[in-house]
């Protein structure tokens, strides 16, 4: 049955889904139930953790061996989520105590530590395990069965599914993840995004790099690879959630901390943007402008800037004019303080901004000297 929640991003109203876990959930409930009646059944209901009741059709439920399986089809609502439409299994079957919750096909398995699972387990997270072991003792209080389960839960098409994300760099191979921890999926959410990259410090942390290095996206980690004496399999990709990352760099106890992205992106620290996605802000030509101002750039030089669509674009009329050095130099000095403004002077912390189109890096003041430091962790 379809969910009607929804939530508001800006004007737009968009309509809630629920997670894997939610589906993983709902799916052993109702085979415990038809191991306990006899009956096929065609619809369950689920309290989420958030609080929302989900009540949904249950589909290809089957008997056999003493076991009942049966599928929850996941709906992700208006979330862009490769997993929506695909059906989450779980078989159950009676064994004599405890709950047992395995991965069958299409789920990953777990194998670099610092995931939410450790190395070896079966890539179901705490919180759809916490579900999927209520689902089942809510049966049995119905039933006055004092015996334990065995969950095995699948996702046929998690196999190929998982070639689309980045589970094999965080360390899930053969399929994807049962996740969430609310059980529902609202609409573009930042929270998934940022538990992904907190789950990727984690796995960086856990195999003993002290010194963090954030790339932005494909542009950055092919200038790491071609430019930068260190691997690009150490790097944690933030995306657009610069700040989100520095703090998870934080709390995980980073010795320092190097950003290495395009300017396109990077020049928008130079106004402290933390967020570099343009629906939270912009900025970029007014970060340029400004730092022009203060390198003495001329007025019909800096009127030309605002009209330009790209940070390239712009430099290219910095360049012109004589300009650009000075002006990078002003924007590095800008970068460097709001970078140490977010981390308190705490700990060492720096960026190195590039353009392929022409030979130019804007390099913070410890550019160098974390370049160096996570070059030499690396060389052990």
């Amino acid at each position: 049955m379809r969910l009607e929640e929804y939530v508001y991003r800006g004007a737009e109203k968009l309509r809630c889904g629920y997670t894997t876990g939610s589906c993983a959930a709902a799916a052993a409930k109702a085979a415990a139930e038809m191991i306990f009646t006899g009956h096929e059944v065609t619809g369950v209901k689920l309290m989420t953790p958030k609080g929302i009741m989900l009540d949904l059709d249950v589909a290809d439920a089957e008997m056999k061996d003493g076991s009942a399986s049966c599928a929850i089809v996941k709906d992700s609502g208006d979330d862009p989520d490769i997993t929506n439409g695909i059906r989450v299994y779980s078989r159950v079957r009676l064994i004599p105590e405890g709950t047992v919750i395995l991965g069958g096909e299409g789920v990953g398995v777990v194998t670099k530590a610092g995931l939410d699972r450790p190395v070896g387990d079966a890539a179901i997270n705490t919180v759809p395990r916490r579900m999927i072991s209520g689902a089942v003792a809510e049966i049995a209080e119905k039933y006055g069965y004092s015996g334990g389960f065995e969950v095995t839960v699948s996702i046929p098409q998690g196999v190929e599914l998982a070639k689309k994300t980045f589970n094999p760099r965080m360390g899930i191979e053969g399929g994807i993840s049962v996740i969430g921890t609310s059980g529902i999926v609202e609409p573009m959410s930042n929270t998934a995004v940022i538990e992904t990259i907190r789950a990727e410090a984690n796995i960086r942390r856990a195999a003993g790099q002290r010194n963090m290095l954030l790339t932005i996206g494909n542009y950055s980690e092919d200038f790491v690879q071609r430019e930068l004496p260190f691997s690009l399999e150490r790097s944690v990709t933030c995306s657009n959630f610069i700040g989100d990352a520095i703090d998870i760099g934080m709390e995980l106890g980073s010795e320092s901390i190097l950003i290495v992205g395009h300017i396109g992106k990077l020049v928008k620290l130079g106004a402290g943007i933390m967020n570099t996605h343009s629906s939270w802000a912009d900025g970029r030509m007014d970060v340029l402008v400004t730092c022009g101002v203060l390198a003495g750039a001329d007025t019909d030089t800096l009127k030309r800037l605002p009209e330009c669509a790209t940070a390239d674009a712009a430099m290219d009329i910095l360049e012109e004019g004589g300009y650009l050095e000075k002006t990078a130099d002003i924007l590095s000095q800008r970068m460097d303080s709001y970078l140490r403004a977010r981390v308190k002077d705490s700990i060492p912390i720096a960026a190195l901004a590039f353009s392929y189109k022409r030979q130019l890096q804007v390099r913070t003041a410890l550019a160098e000297e974390l370049i160096k430091a996570i070059t030499e962790e690396e060389n052990g």
